[in-house]
């Protein structure tokens, strides 16, 4: 049974309360209207002995009452970054003993994503009910996985939660970038029909617990989210969220980014200068390999996605464009050819098989028939006045100095992968392409040229180990900005087709999962921070360490 406070105890209420309230917190402006409290506030709230913001004082509370926290009485103050408690211990009367200070607990602000008025209500109430106090929803961190815990705050005076309720609310409503509406596209065939039950099971009820509406669309066809990211009247929107697989996934990227070069008046052909997408995109992984949310979130994890959403983390994300001489073909993140678009296209011959099993099967067949592919690749690295601070002491040996210079491969290649983001999976914990970010301003450019059968069967389950998957004379990796792969053995057109049936003078592309077959020339070129992805760059908070007390 919930603990219980008294009714009437100093700070409980009635018509002391505002005398809780700080003079920020009270005083009006010239327009008589209450000043907003707001946690990301630079001066971070009034401090006691000291001009506001300044340093060695404490925070003046913006309120202060008595609360019931797990059973124990507790002194409350809430300033205007952090909600802090202390148990209460009264002094006893004749005791010379030196009583040790009560040991406090504080949450920031910046962690909490939700906070209710508890009532006790009879089976099937659904309003009013018996006030209890309140309860807050913090969001922790554990590793790279996100969770909400629940902390309750009892007191069982009508006013004085309302007054807490209200300021509370006011302050979480003041953070940046948390959405209060969605558009949510859901692809109910991902992973074996399983992106409803995951979405509306584990998403949706946060969703709710945080105020965010929803406004939920499940495909009924491929293209279909496609058709409705043109149609969609995005300005009613905070962002978006896609639940689905790593082709999902894709197909919402690439639409929500030609929306943006519509709604631009961008002209979309092949030398396009792509503008950024309107609205971040929120992913729920319920694929089978899930490579950007992996990428993203450091875990396949529906729960901490959710949570990255609902509080607003904001991941700038660098992104490519895919095109022939004359045409737009895809926007996307990563790409492969030769080996990994073969047995993509196989994959998608056998649709009918369970994905893990499908995904073995292409494998397998097309290790059996391995053959290389006669190209001209051409690509421009990215110079040592142009690396990233994080590559300069790994790559800075083996980089050119000179700006813009193209460099020319040719020969009989088995596969190339040109990758904007690590591409983490379970399958590759270290990532397909380990040394380039998210938002780095850098393509990995992974080129495997021919060599025997086992060979290249070591090479590929390298990548499920801590060993280097480049460390072979038949590979090697370059940082690039912008790649042009053309097969030798095809008719030159401009032929871009979205089918399974391989002919003669198509080839297979793995862009993102899904598969496209290309008839010419396709060039890649990158663009820094295209799109806002719902998430965090895993890499800074593997170096930060949790700073929560309370929990």
């Amino acid at each position: 049974m919930a603990s219980r406070a008294p009714v009437r105890f100093p700070g409980s209420g009635g018509p002391g309360v505002n005398k809780h309230l700080s003079p920020r917190s009270a005083r009006s402006d010239s327009m008589g209207e209450r000043r907003r409290v707001s946690a990301w506030s630079e001066d971070g709230g009034a401090r006691a002995g000291g001009d506001p913001g300044g340093g060695g004082g404490r925070l003046v509370p913006l309120l202060r009452g008595i609360f019931h926290v797990e059973k124990t009485s507790c002194d409350v103050s809430l300033t205007s970054s952090r909600l802090l408690w202390s148990p209460i211990r009264p002094d006893t009367p004749g005791s010379s003993k030196v009583q040790a200070q009560p040991q406090e607990a504080s949450i920031e602000l910046k962690d909490i994503f939700s906070v209710k008025l508890k009532r006790r209500r009879l089976a099937g109430q659904e309003k009013g009910g018996t006030l209890l106090g309140l309860t807050i929803f913090v969001c922790i961190r554990k590793g790279h996985k996100l969770k909400e815990k629940a902390i309750d705050f009892h007191n069982l005076s009508e006013d004085f939660c309302d007054i807490w309720h209200r300021q509370l609310k006011e302050i979480l409503n003041g953070f940046p970038n948390r959405p209060k509406c969605l558009k949510v596209i859901i692809n109910p065939h991902s992973h074996k029909g399983e992106a409803p039950n995951v979405y509306y099971r584990h998403v949706a009820p946060l969703f709710k617990l945080a105020d965010i509406q929803a406004h939920v669309t499940e495909t009924n066809y491929k293209g279909h989210a496609l058709t409705l990211l043109k149609e969609c009247e995005l300005q009613e929107y905070d962002g978006i969220v896609c639940v689905g697989g790593d082709g999902t996934v894709s197909e919402v990227v690439h639409g929500l980014l030609l929306r943006a070069q519509m709604d631009a008046g961008k002209t979309v052909n092949g030398s396009l200068s792509p503008v950024r997408a309107p609205l971040p995109l929120g992913i729920i992984p319920t694929g089978t390999t899930d490579v950007l949310a992996y990428s993203l979130h450091g875990i396949k994890h529906p729960v901490t996605a959710a949570l990255h959403i609902i509080m607003g983390n904001i991941q700038p994300v660098d992104a490519c464009t895919f095109s022939t001489e004359d045409k737009l073909l895809r926007f996307g993140f990563s790409s492969m050819f030769g080996f990994g678009g073969r047995s993509l296209a196989l994959a998608e011959k056998h649709r009918w098989m369970p994905s893990s099993q499908r995904r073995d099967f292409a494998v397998i067949k097309t290790l059996a028939s391995l053959k290389p592919d006669n190209c001209e690749l051409s690509f421009v690295p990215i110079s040592s006045q142009q690396l990233p601070f994080h590559h300069k002491r790994k790559h800075e040996d083996n980089l050119p100095e000179d700006k813009d210079e193209w460099k020319h491969i040719g020969g009989e290649l088995l596969n190339v992968s040109i990758m904007a983001i690590p591409c983490l999976c379970s399958l590759a914990p270290g990532g397909l392409a380990p040394n380039t970010r998210l938002n780095d301003g850098t393509m990995e450019l992974i080129i495997v040229r021919n060599t025997s059968r086992p060979e290249f069967v070591k090479h590929l389950k390298r990548y499920a180990t801590q060993k280097n998957q480049f460390d072979f004379p038949f590979v090697e990796t370059h940082l690039v900005k912008e790649v042009k792969l053309c097969p030798q053995n095809t008719q030159n057109g401009n032929g871009f087709y979205e089918h399974t049936e391989l002919s003669e003078d198509l080839h297979p592309w793995n862009i993102d999962g899904d598969l496209l077959e290309a008839s010419s020339e396709v060039h890649v070129r990158l663009h820094p921070e295209l799109i806002n992805l719902y998430g965090s760059n895993i890499e800074e908070l593997d170096e930060a360490k949790a700073t929560c007390n309370c929990l």
